[in-house]
């Protein structure tokens, strides 16, 4: 590995670590939806590990690029979603609203300053291709797909599919097996049944980070 690529790693990592307890509180606090609300000291230390492999994972596979913070600031909107969803079956608007943004804008720097304005154009036309099929699912199984999931999965759409249309397809994939198995293990434990609501955003997260970790650094990072 390239010094200079695995000091922009560790870097990106310690920034996660350092801004662990800022995520827990803010996760903490778009859960109950109460300003004044503080995480527990064991969500801090566990959303900073999180957080800094999250933040960490942008440059490990964009490298030294603009990109690498569109995926670092995904990651950091990917602790808060998945810390939310499990405690209230929600994934707010306020966290993947900006994420999309933010993410576009640093993807459009990059492609200015690289050239790469056809992985632009992939991640915006996967983006908005995620978004009518995941839309299309919920208009077939409401109670079974939620509008935050939709949301997410375009979200998904533009962050895995700047990366290749492989990746995005990989990481939908085992973001969907990881959530019908977690079901499954939930109704053997006896902690859902058939009708049960179950957070879906935090397996098509994890199905996202695999999907990156197995793309590995990509050509050019």
């Amino acid at each position: 590995m390239p010094g200079g690529w695995l000091g922009w790693v560790l870097t990106a990592a310690v920034g996660g670590l350092l801004l662990g307890p800022w995520l827990a509180a803010t996760t903490v606090r778009l859960a109950t939806r109460d300003p004044a609300a503080r995480p527990s000291a064991v969500r801090m230390a566990v959303t900073s590990l999180v957080s800094a492999a999250a933040l960490g994972a942008g440059p490990a596979v964009a490298g030294h690029r603009p990109a690498a913070a569109a995926l670092a600031w995904f990651g950091g909107a990917a602790v808060v979603l998945a810390g939310v969803d499990l405690a209230v079956h929600r994934l707010p608007d306020r966290v993947t609203y900006p994420a999309a943004v933010v993410c576009t804008a640093a993807l459009a720097v990059d492609a200015a300053v690289t050239g790469s304005a056809p992985a632009l154009l992939r991640a915006v036309v996967a983006a908005l291709v995620t978004l009518a099929v995941a839309g299309g699912a919920r208009l077939v199984s409401p109670a079974g797909f939620g509008l935050g999931d939709v949301k997410l999965l375009g979200l998904l759409g533009l962050a895995l599919g700047w990366a290749g249309w492989g990746v995005l397809i990989a990481g939908v994939l085992v973001g969907f097996l990881a959530g019908a198995l977690g079901s499954l293990v939930l109704m053997a434990v006896g902690r859902a049944g058939w009708r049960s609501a179950v957070p879906f955003g935090p397996p098509l997260l994890a199905g996202a980070y695999v999907a990156l970790a197995l793309a590995g650094p990509l050509p050019g990072a």
